[in-house]
């Protein structure tokens, strides 16, 4: 593949798509593995004007080394936009991804915790003092009353949280700022963290609302083992994340009966698809509540 190709390709994703960086480097690196793929197999130094049988042979390939499908059709959906940017620049007539299906993958269900769990997980933390136990447990908190991306947590900038008007403005997926509110009771804790927060030493990052000990930028690896410790104490769940948190918030607001465009706006979701895989737990309770209170059923 051309640099040049390569390097308009990341612009229209940062630019135009507004894909993050993280998303950017795995599409770019996806490609370029197909590439390397495409050089030892076939002697082919450029993709753009591959046929689907080679694409068929890498996706092989995969399977043979154990990718799973859902890696998989992760790596065929860079190769679909690289085409479609091809074509959009007029360098291919046709995409070799055109009949292209994704492979099956089994319906993963997301378990989220209990409420009893997370009155269990707040019960650890008793009358804090400290400045990193202050600072988890507003993370905690905020993750669970708000359903923020762990990349829009750590990307809180100081001068987007409002105290005043009890809300916070982050950076969505795509660049997309939304407002989400804050419960009085998290405003308190930002009180409480900010003061904390004044006594570290040296903030290098001073602009972002979360830092480190060491006055650093939080990384993702970092809150998700943050997460990931606190909730080993109280959870037996597989799956322990702040994405797990996010789906916590989405399901326990429906099971109280929040409506789902609601619940949509407060995710930053773009459309009602997105948010309707949070349904099956709320149907679940909603069964629960039918069955128990029904007089047929007694």
């Amino acid at each position: 593949m051309k640099l040049n190709n390569k390097d308009a390709f990341r612009d229209y994703l940062q630019l135009e798509k507004k894909y993050s960086s993280h998303t950017v480097n795995a599409y770019l690196n996806d490609i370029l593995f197909f590439e390397m793929f495409n050089k030892v197999c076939f002697e082919q130094g450029s993709i753009e004007q591959v046929n689907y049988s080679q694409i068929r042979s890498w996706i092989v390939s995969l399977v043979d080394d154990g990718i799973s499908n859902v890696s998989i059709n992760r790596k065929m959906s860079s190769l679909k936009a690289f085409y479609r940017f091809l074509l959009k620049t007029k360098q291919i007539q046709v995409s070799p991804m055109l009949k292209h299906k994704a492979l099956k993958t089994p319906k993963i269900v997301q378990v989220p915790f209990s409420e009893k769990e997370l009155v269990d997980l707040m019960g650890q933390f008793g009358d804090l003092d400290g400045f990193e136990g202050v600072r988890d447990k507003l993370i905690i908190d905020l993750f669970y009353t708000t359903g923020m991306r762990r990349a829009e947590l750590i990307n809180l900038m100081k001068s987007n949280v409002d105290l005043s008007s009890n809300a916070v403005k982050v950076l969505g997926k795509r660049n997309k700022e939304r407002i989400i509110p804050v419960l009085p009771i998290i405003v308190e804790q930002f009180n409480v963290y900010l003061k904390e927060r004044a006594s570290v030493d040296v903030i290098v990052d001073e602009e972002y609302f979360f830092i480190s000990r060491k006055g650093l930028k939080l990384s993702e690896s970092f809150v998700y083992r943050l997460i990931n410790s606190y909730f080993s104490k109280v959870s037996e769940k597989v799956k322990k994340s702040p994405h797990v948190l996010r789906h916590t918030f989405a399901t326990h607001l429906l099971n109280n009966g929040a409506d789902l465009n609601s619940v949509k706006e407060l995710l930053g979701h773009s459309s009602l698809v997105s948010t309707q895989v949070y349904t099956h737990n709320s149907l679940a309770e909603l069964k629960k509540v039918y069955a128990d209170a029904h007089p047929r059923n007694k």
